[in-house]
């Protein structure tokens, strides 16, 4: 499990192709500090198991399905990518409950910054959602964006295919601190929404089900 609290910002530094899987090496001498063979990471969102760990890089398979479904695929040499280990026990819950497995992407519409003269500096960001992850969103809600935890700010079910969006309003900090900060309209993102809505949707249906057996 994660904290979708992004500890580094790590760089690609190489891409090995293994038939229908590569093998992803990142630097970064943060997340490596304590890391071992076998240990997950969260790379833009992603649950990879390290392997190959040295002092200031890490690699992970990353199999032909995830580069697929995920913004993974997109990686190049120089790229660079959202970290965070796996939260500990008695760790404090500074997000909200992160698995790593992404459940979609979307892409950045638009960023819209403060107002000149504003201090400090914070932008909007609205990024496209699936429709069939859309009803799991809430205004006030969490949501999970290149493995950064943010707070969904609005969500407009399109009448259309593929124009329903969200918007996230980004502080200081995290545009400092995450990628998002150099995100460009129609770059793709992975999107992990909130567990608990999944879990209080299959409860509801089995509910639902029940009362007309």
């Amino acid at each position: 499990m994660f904290t979708g609290l992004v500890e580094s910002i790590g760089t690609v530094t190489a891409i090995e192709q293994q038939g229908d899987a590569v093998r992803l090496t990142v630097r970064d001498a943060v997340v490596t500090s304590d890391a071992g063979h076998g240990d997950s990471i969260a790379v833009n969102g992603c649950c990879l198991t390290v392997v190959d760990p040295t002092a200031d890089t890490f690699s992970a398979d990353v199999m032909a399905e995830s580069l697929a479904r995920t913004s993974l695929g997109t990686l190049a040499v120089g790229s660079t990518v959202n970290l965070e280990r796996a939260m500990a026990a008695g760790d404090r819950l500074g997000g909200h409950l992160v698995q790593g497995h992404v459940d979609g992407t979307g892409r950045l519409l638009d960023r819209t910054p403060s107002e000149p003269g504003t201090e400090p500096v914070w932008e909007i960001l609205r990024f496209s959602v699936p429709d069939a992850l859309a009803r799991y969103l809430v205004e006030k809600g969490s949501i999970t964006v290149q493995g950064v935890s943010l707070t969904v700010v609005e969500i407009v079910d399109g009448h259309a295919p593929d124009t329903t969006w969200f918007s996230v309003s980004l502080i200081p900090t995290t545009l400092a601190d995450t990628t998002l900060g150099a995100l460009q309209p129609g770059d793709l993102v992975n999107l992990e929404v909130d567990v608990l809505a999944k879990y209080v949707e299959r409860m509801l249906a089995h509910r639902s089900e029940g009362r007309q057996s």
